[in-house]
Order: C-alpha cells, then sequence, then structure tokens
C-alpha cells in the first residue's frame, strides 16, 4: 500500500537528488533536499483539503488531477509562475524574465519578493473564504462546540463570508499594506485590487463548481428515486420495460456528463487550492536560493509528496475514520490566510507557517482518535473499501 501509492514519489527523490548532485553539486543536493521538506511540511494542510475533494471526484478525474494537475504544480507554479510574476511587475518579455532569472538572480529575487503584496492578497483572501465558508457552515461534527455552533447559526445570513472577508482585506489595506516588507512603500491600492480578485476567483470556480455539483446529486437522486420505484410495478408490459431501460441509460450518460463538468471545475478548484498554498513556499524558497530551477526541482519533489498523501488519505478512508481532520485543515487555512496577509508588512519563517498547520491538524487527529475510542470504532475499519472507491 505505502510503496503503490508513495512508489512515484520516491523515485522522482532519487531522480530529483541525483540530478541535483550531478549539477551543483553537493550544495545543490542539500539545497534541493531542504526545499523539498519546507514544500512538504508547508502544504501539509493541503493534502488533508485536497482529500475531501478528490473524493467526489470520479476514477478518470482522480488520474487527471495527479497527473496533469502534478505538471502544473511543478511546472506552472513552481517554476513558470515566478517568471511570469516579474515579467508583469518589471512590463518585460516572457524571455527577457527568462534570461534575468537565470543571468541575474539578485534582481530576479528583488522583482518576486516585490511583487509580495499583491500575491499575498490574492492568495490570503482565496484561502480566507475557504475557511470562512466551511466555519459557518452547519455539520454533523463539530470539533470546537463552543465555538462553530454560533458561527454556524450566523452562517444562515447570506454572503456573511464574503461580508467578512471583504471587511478583513479593508483592514489588511488600511494597515499591513500601508507600509509594505523591504522599503515597498504604501501598497493600498494594490493590496484591495489583488484581494478582491483572489475573492471573485473564489466566487467564480467555486460557484459553478458547486451548481454542476448539484446538478450531479439530482440526476443521482432522480435515478435512485426511479430504481425504487421500478420493483413496484410488477404489471409493466415487456416494451414499457425496455423502454424505461433505454430512458436509465440516457440517465446514466447525462449523470456521467454532469459528473463531467463537475468533476473539471472541480479539478480548476483544486489547481487553485494548490497555488494559493504554494505561494508563501515560492516566495519563501527565496530565503534559501535564488536559482528558479533548484527552487522547482526541490519545491516540485515536495509537491510529488502532497499528492500522493493525498492518494494515501482518500485510499485509506482518512477523513470518515477520523472526522476532524478537515476540521484541523480548515483552521490551518483560516491561520496560513492570515499569516500571508500579515508577510505583507511583517517577514514570518516558513517554518511557523508549516508547524502552526501540523499542530492543527495533529490536535484534529488526536480529537478524533479520542473520539473513535469513546465510541468504541476501530483505529482503521475502511482500508478494503475506500481501495476500491477511490478509483486511485
Amino acid at each position: 500500500m505505502l510503496l503503490k501509492t508513495f512508489g512515484w514519489s520516491f523515485a522522482v527523490t532519487a531522480a530529483g537528488l541525483a540530478l541535483a548532485g550531478v549539477l551543483w553539486g553537493w550544495q545543490g543536493l542539500a539545497i534541493v533536499g531542504i526545499l523539498s521538506i519546507l514544500e512538504i511540511s508547508v502544504s501539509f494542510d493541503n493534502a488533508v483539503i485536497n482529500a475531501g475533494i478528490l473524493r467526489k471526484m470520479n476514477a478518470f478525474w482522480q488520474k487527471i488531477f495527479l497527473t496533469v494537475g502534478i505538471l502544473i504544480a511543478v511546472f506552472g507554479m513552481r517554476l513558470v509562475f515566478p517568471v511570469v510574476i516579474v515579467a508583469v511587475t518589471a512590463k518585460i518579455g516572457p524571455i527577457e524574465a527568462v534570461n534575468l532569472a537565470i543571468n541575474d538572480k539578485p534582481q530576479y529575487e528583488h522583482l518576486v519578493t516585490g511583487a509580495h503584496p499583491a500575491i499575498a492578497a490574492f492568495g490570503g483572501m482565496f484561502l480566507l473564504m475557504i475557511f470562512l465558508d466551511f466555519i459557518f457552515e452547519e455539520r454533523e461534527h463539530k470539533w470546537l462546540g463552543w465555538l462553530e455552533r454560533p458561527l454556524a447559526k450566523m452562517g444562515k445570513l447570506d454572503m456573511l463570508s464574503v461580508i467578512v472577508a471583504l471587511i478583513v482585506l479593508l483592514v489588511s489595506a488600511m494597515t499591513v499594506a500601508t507600509d509594505v516588507a523591504h522599503g515597498g512603500g504604501d501598497k493600498s491600492a494594490t493590496v484591495l485590487l489583488s484581494g478582491v480578485a483572489g475573492l471573485l476567483t473564489y466566487l467564480i470556480v467555486g460557484g459553478i463548481s458547486g451548481y454542476f455539483e448539484d446538478k450531479l446529486e439530482e440526476a443521482e437522486e432522480n435515478e435512485d428515486e426511479e430504481d425504487e420505484d421500478a420493483p413496484s410495478k410488477k404489471a409493466v408490459a415487456a416494451s414499457e420495460a425496455g423502454a424505461n431501460g433505454a430512458a436509465g441509460k440516457r440517465g446514466a450518460v447525462s449523470g456521467v456528463g454532469l459528473a463531467g463538468k463537475a468533476a473539471f471545475f472541480l479539478f480548476l478548484y483544486l489547481e487553485v487550492i494548490d497555488a494559493s498554498f504554494s505561494f508563501d513556499g515560492v516566495i519563501g524558497a527565496f530565503a534559501i536560493t535564488n536559482d528558479i530551477f533548484e527552487m522547482a526541482l526541490g519545491l516540485g519533489i515536495g509537491a510529488m509528496y502532497i499528492r500522493s498523501l493525498t492518494v494515501f488519505l482518500v485510499r485509506k478512508g482518512t477523513l470518515d475514520d477520523y472526522v476532524y481532520l478537515e476540521h484541523g485543515a480548515h483552521y490551518a487555512i483560516g491561520a496560513l490566510a492570515v499569516i500571508l496577509l500579515a508577510t505583507i508588512k511583517y517577514e514570518i519563517n516558513e517554518v511557523i507557517t508549516g508547524l502552526v498547520g501540523i499542530v492543527l491538524i495533529g490536535l484534529s487527529f488526536w480529537s478524533s482518535v479520542r473520539k473513535n475510542r469513546k465510541e468504541g470504532k476501530p483505529e482503521q475499519d475502511s482500508a478494503a473499501k475506500s481501495e476500491v472507491a477511490s478509483g486511485v
């Protein structure tokens, strides 16, 4: 099970570290290894969130997430994204930006760091919306009942998440954005614009995904109702039965179509989440190296382990067995959103960011274990069923 799930990650690690050693020597190998550990520690909560979404997708789209998705994560976010940021902020062409990244690394680092307020505002607002929508929703299981019960009642107000997020953005623009880090001056307008862009991205991608997901659930419910009614109609003619069978097939095709659309937008949603999580890792990597290829290789190896961990959680049914894990991951997302907004002005070490997420998820896991023991549930009782149901 472990080798099957993490086999590709182990292989990529071995190949990546060997390549780093050949190209950059022992120092490069150490840098790539450190960056890999940094990415895993910072993005551990990302795997839990991914697993909660990935288990809703069919086998085909799960495989797309693990193949095409990893290419986007490694090459798109860890290699291409910083170059695009430099090209946009410096108002130069992509080829010039690549040339700058290779031949003038200090200037390249300066330009990427200078774009941090916009990046942090976009990613911070997107992640904050994920947290707020979770915490304002009524749920069967409540980890911190004293906090989650009143917030769930407040969540009945329409658009409360958006209102709270806009208030947080406005406060951030009037406080931390007025004097950003590294002598960037007043970036209030930039932070406001980028924050609104992050909010709109969440609403558009999440809204479309939710729409198709709801349509899929309606189609499945209609099919279930038809299946329940069928046995009671014993006097149906053979021809009518054949017609009903054809209708059932049409319904199945429609369901597959809706599942495909829903899964496609869930896939986009996952990629945007991954991008938001990767912002702090990409910026933080400059504290270790300003070589874009070392950075892409190290962070890419870490991203592989996050994807493998996502699959592991889906296959083992971990989120079903440990019901508070999603709570811990969403609280970690909320903390990361606040940290991202704070880094507009203050420098916060990535180790702190990673530890906050690990501690919150660890506490939620411990609470889940205690709950299971109290209710007399086995620690793991769904390995076999999850292996079949996951499709990955």
